[in-house]
Formats: C-alpha cells, sequence, structure tokens
C-alpha cells in the first residue's frame, strides 16, 4: 500500500523533518516580504502578451478560408489559450498576485477561459487537491474518473477502457476538469449538510454555456463567410491547448516517485510532514525559460506544491533552494524532461489498466507507487534503529532516502 509513516519512508528523523519545514518557512518568508514591482510589471506583461496573441489570432481567422492563415490563427490562438490557462488562469485563481490587491488581477475576481467556473475549480483544486496531495481516499485527483494511477486503488474491469479514456480525456481536458471540480464542490457540500445544490449545477451551466456560445458561435459569427473555417480553428485551438495542459499535469503528478500517501499518514503529519509530503509527491520538468512559461511555471510543481500561492515567476529561485535542501537532507528531487515524465506517466496508465494479476511488482515497490516497507529487506535492524542511522558513519554524509533508493536498486 502506499506510504503509511513518511519519516521512516524519508529515512529522517523528527528532528530532521522538524528543521526541513522551518528552512522551507524562511524561503516563504523571503519570497513574500521581496515581491514588489517587477512581479507586478511580470504579471502585466503577460496579461499584455496573451491578450496581443488572442486578439492577432481571432484577427487572422477573419481570412481562415487560406489554408496558411487558418495555421498561423489557430497557432496564436492556441498558445494564448495556454498563457491564459497556464500562467495566468491557474496563477492568479490560486492567489499568487492577490498581495497586489488589483481588481482586476485578483483571485475573487478572474474568470478564466475555459468550461468550468474558477469558483468550483478553487474549491477542488486549490483546498482538496493541495491540502491532501496524492493521499489516497482523499485526494480525487489520485483517480481522475476511470484512470488508475496507483495500485493502492483495488482495480475494476472498466479499468481496462482506461487507455482510450485517457486519449479522450487529453482531447477533452477543461470539460474532464470542469466535471470533476463540479462533482467534487457538490460533495464538499453535501459533507457540509447542504441539500440544495440548484445553485451549482446553473453556475456550471451558465459558465459552460457561455464559453460555448463564444468559441462555436459568436466569434465564428463574426467572421462571416469564414465561419466554418472559424470554428475548426476554436476547436482545434481548444484541443491543442488541451492536449498540453493535459501532458502538463500528468508530468507533474504521475510520473516514477511521485509518491502517494495513505489517510492514517495525512491525519498525523505535522506543517513540516506536510512540506515533505509535498516534495515527495511532486515532480518537475526540465526544458529551460520557455518551458516554464509555457507550463505556467509548473515545470516547478515540487515548488508549487510547497507554495501554491507565491507568484510563479519566483518558482526558479525557489528551485534553487529548494533542491539545495533536497541534497542536505539526501533526498530525491524528482525533475526530467517533458518526453520522459510523460512517458513514464503514460506507461503507468496502461500499466494499471490491467488486473493486478498481470502485473509483476506490488504497491510497496513498484515504480509507481511505494511505501516504506520497500527498504525494510536492506536492513535487518528495526524501523526505528534505521530511521535513525541517518549519519554516513565513514562519510559524515547524511544517509538518507536517496541513498537508499540507489543501495535498493543496486541489490
Amino acid at each position: 500500500m502506499a506510504i503509511t509513516d513518511i519519516r521512516e519512508f524519508a529515512h529522517l528523523t523528527d528532528a530532521d523533518i522538524d528543521e526541513l519545514g522551518r528552512e522551507l518557512d524562511t524561503i516563504r518568508r523571503d519570497v513574500e516580504e521581496s515581491r514588489g514591482a517587477a512581479d507586478a510589471r511580470y504579471v502585466h506583461n503577460v496579461i499584455r502578451l496573451q491578450r496581443a496573441l488572442e486578439i492577432g489570432g481571432r484577427a487572422l481567422l477573419f481570412g481562415s478560408r487560406y489554408r496558411p492563415v487558418w495555421l498561423v490563427g489557430t497557432g496564436m490562438l492556441a498558445v494564448a489559450k495556454i498563457v491564459e490557462n497556464m500562467e495566468l488562469g491557474h496563477n492568479i485563481v490560486h492567489g499568487q498576485w492577490d498581495w497586489m490587491n488589483d481588481p482586476e488581477i485578483h483571485s475573487t475576481t478572474w474568470e478564466w477561459d475555459q468550461t468550468g467556473p474558477s469558483s468550483q475549480w478553487k474549491r477542488a483544486h486549490n483546498y482538496s487537491h493541495h491540502t491532501y496531495t496524492n493521499v489516497v481516499g482523499m485526494d480525487e485527483d489520485v483517480q481522475f474518473g476511470i484512470i488508475r494511477i496507483t495500485r493502492d486503488i483495488p482495480w475494476r474491469p472498466i479499468n481496462l477502457a482506461q487507455p482510450l479514456a485517457n486519449i479522450l480525456l487529453a482531447a477533452t481536458f477543461e470539460w474532464g476538469i470542469a466535471l470533476h471540480d463540479w462533482k467534487v464542490t457538490q460533495e464538499a457540500e453535501r459533507a457540509r449538510g447542504a441539500t440544495d445544490l440548484g445553485d451549482l449545477r446553473r453556475e456550471f451551466v451558465r459558465k459552460a454555456t457561455r464559453q460555448v456560445v463564444k468559441d462555436f458561435v459568436l466569434f465564428p459569427a463574426l467572421t462571416g463567410p469564414a465561419w466554418r473555417s472559424t470554428m475548426s480553428a476554436n476547436a482545434a485551438a481548444n484541443v491543442i491547448r488541451n492536449v498540453w495542459a493535459h501532458a502538463v499535469i500528468f508530468c507533474g503528478h504521475f510520473p516514477d516517485g511521485a509518491e502517494k500517501f495513505t489517510v492514517e499518514e495525512h491525519e498525523r503529519e505535522t506543517k513540516a510532514q506536510w512540506y515533505l509530503r509535498q516534495m515527495l509527491g511532486s515532480a518537475n520538468i526540465s526544458g529551460g525559460r520557455v518551458m516554464d512559461f509555457m507550463t505556467g511555471n509548473l515545470s516547478y510543481q515540487i515548488e508549487h506544491h510547497l507554495f501554491p500561492d507565491l507568484p510563479s515567476n519566483r518558482l526558479r529561485e525557489v528551485s534553487v533552494r529548494v533542491r539545495a535542501l533536497c541534497d542536505k537532507y539526501d533526498l530525491p528531487y524528482t525533475t526530467g524532461p517533458l518526453s520522459r515524465q510523460y512517458l513514464l506517466s503514460m506507461r503507468t496508465v496502461l500499466k494499471l489498466s490491467l488486473p493486478d494479476r498481470f502485473l509483476r511488482a506490488t504497491s510497496d515497490d513498484a515504480p509507481e507507487t511505494s511505501s516504506e516497507r520497500k527498504f525494510r529487506a536492506l536492513s535487518r535492524v528495526g524501523a526505528e534503529a534505521q530511521a535513525e542511522a541517518v549519519i554516513d558513519p565513514v562519510t559524515g554524509r547524511r544517509s538518507g532516502l536517496r541513498s537508499a533508493l540507489r543501495r535498493l536498486r543496486g541489490r
């Protein structure tokens, strides 16, 4: 099963974890105290760029009956939608720019360019996902619809369809997110004792209707004789945006090394252990500044999960300090090119569509799911002694999870 004792799994003492938490608090405080004009200028420049791309793309679609114009216009519109969703919508609704007190660029007022209402996404994502990241049974993102991505979730016959379902999910990702968020929000309201959920349904229908009318009625109609090619361009831009967002999200949460946790582990965790869970449950994407921008800086998924409300443009510098902490405490820093992270994620989707009897590893030592129990064969001493033995007696260096994983692979 998933990790039940994060202290034992990480090969750290309670004192180590507490100190790690204090060092991460310091990073947060340093960024908060240094936010200022340069950060505000960054987000305003991104908004100007995004709007220029969208206006330019939609203007070109007046000539979309000509194939080259269609291609350029569709490409510009697709990039505009990606930037709006990833670097603007996602991050603004997270509250990353609330410190500016700008009524336009604020988590309570921004409505992003996709099917689901921002308010329902905030409830499902900002709270449920970021609070219970990768806790099996609490984080709904661990099982997105019928997509099984950990052996801790029992196999069902419908999982045989998940390779095809995943392709459909990628192409219609905005709808998958919207329906997922609506479901999670309804469940949260029922848990609070609400019986009339009509307002949530009407909010969802209004936003979805407005989005469909905008992309497939209003803007095509504005281009007159080119309405058919404009409609196809809007559809293509949406699919490109959806596939890209799907890839970025899966690469940040489901490649090898993004660990899963039990409810019991979550229930007794401290703030420092919550930090540690975010570090062990997330994965980054390497690729440089263009990749960072086009992913909304979710290429720094580890740092985003540690500090979800810090400005996205600061995560690159934060990553240097987080990586140094991983070196200090001998913790893995899970990162890799998008192609590698995506292939690992898709391998998990394909593999776990099969019943467990066809799989070789167990949920304690599989590449996509592991627990502290897989290390116990490495040592004859008990788990407590193993957790305490964090300093290599020969080199004097800390011997933590990263070293333990190397020893396991060697064995």
